[in-house]
């Protein structure tokens, strides 16, 4: 598939727009993995300021594999919604970019 190229400058900046959203989405979710796996203090106020975002950016992804460890439950759930988010707004990028 060839590279579309915008018309204007303004399709563009939209299209980096939405990237960066889903790119913004997606490292709220890596960080609370990373939190998660070493052990962050959930006391701590910018752990539960992290929680708060990635729990509902998240979607439907928590609890959709059961592996048996928590942590690896969190890497895998939390990473497919930060994927999730990336392959989403990539293609709205697109789309936008496109029309």
């Amino acid at each position: 598939m060839p590279y579309y190229y915008p018309r204007s400058y303004s399709e563009g900046a939209a299209a980096r727009i939405v990237s960066l959203v889903g790119g913004l989405f997606a490292l709220i979710e890596g960080v609370y993995i990373l939190m998660i796996v070493l052990n962050a203090d959930q006391a701590n106020r910018f752990f539960l300021f992290i929680k708060g975002l990635a729990v509902p950016l998240a979607l439907f992804f928590p609890g959709l594999f059961h592996t048996g460890n928590a942590h690896l439950d969190v890497v895998v759930n939390y990473g497919l919604a930060a994927l999730f988010w990336l392959v989403v707004t990539g293609f709205i990028a697109r789309l936008v970019a496109r029309y």
